[in-house]
């Protein structure tokens, strides 16, 4: 898990302090340079076709992916471990109705669901981590359902029971506790997933708006010139590809060893 690790830390370093070291910011125009090559007139980059620095946009549109990206997971994080843990442990027809629910959203399509939202409330950042946010719940809400169904058997929570502890003493003290481990897990999985939907969904137009940019802002730019000047896509294509990559694989690996630690 390190070396994936060691590389997403690089990047999230690079996106937080780079900004700051560089003479140019993400929206500047350099008038005299516009959609100039590597290393010319001061920009490592180059510029595009607006003469802002490809350096500065590539490191602040990093920077925007993993935020919303992560404010996106914490979203799906809290409602679908609160979700999950109320069906579980409450059960019988609660749990029916809220999986049922589940089951409905899930049939939604995702695309419908951030077109109306944009639509209706208009285009910001914003909304476009609350309507990942407002998918990517589901699958979390399932797994920790499941997990607090089984825990609900377990002989510690049916001592804490038959002690007279209440329902919701019970729930935070014990079941949330035992249920953190896989919770963050899948998190670690979501992370990627939504990185890769924000940049899909800024690639389209729908994601984040000028004068901010992002990721798969500067994919969609950089396939237009992609006949003229190919690192314009392949730069911040390969941030995209190791993002993605490397928190995947550290996820799957850190599920892997929950479920080791568990046999």
């Amino acid at each position: 898990m390190k070396p994936t690790l060691i590389i997403v830390a690089l990047i999230v370093v690079a996106a937080l302090i780079g900004p700051a070291l560089l003479p140019y910011d993400h929206a500047s125009i350099d008038w005299d340079s516009v959609r100039v090559g590597l290393f010319a007139d001061g920009h490592i980059l180059g510029t595009d076709d607006l003469g802002r620095d490809r350096l500065a946009r590539l490191l602040v549109g990093t920077r925007v992916t993993l935020s919303v990206a992560l404010a996106a997971a914490l979203v799906a994080l809290v409602i679908g471990v609160a979700w999950g843990a109320i069906a579980g442990w409450v059960g019988g027809r609660t749990d029916e109705v809220m999986m049922r629910i589940v089951d409905g959203l899930y049939a939604l399509p995702f695309m419908f669901v951030v077109i109306l939202l944009m639509v209706v409330f208009g285009r910001s950042i914003f909304l476009v981590f609350l309507g990942i946010g407002f998918v990517e719940w589901l699958t979390m809400a399932r797994v920790v359902r499941g997990q607090v169904i089984a825990l609900k058997a377990r002989p510690f929570i049916l001592a804490a029971e038959a002690a007279g502890s209440p329902a919701r003493a019970t729930l935070l003290r014990h079941i949330l506790p035992n249920v953190a481990g896989v919770a963050i897990a899948y998190l670690m999985l979501t992370v990627p997933h939504v990185v890769m939907i924000e940049s899909f969904l800024s690639f389209l137009g729908l994601g984040v708006q000028e004068p901010l940019t992002s990721l798969g802002i500067l994919v969609n730019e950089g396939a237009e010139e992609m006949d003229m000047n190919p690192a314009a896509l392949l730069l911040p294509g390969g941030v995209l590809i190791a993002l993605i990559a490397c928190l995947t694989i550290a996820g799957e690996r850190f599920r892997d060893r929950l479920a080791d630690a568990a046999r």
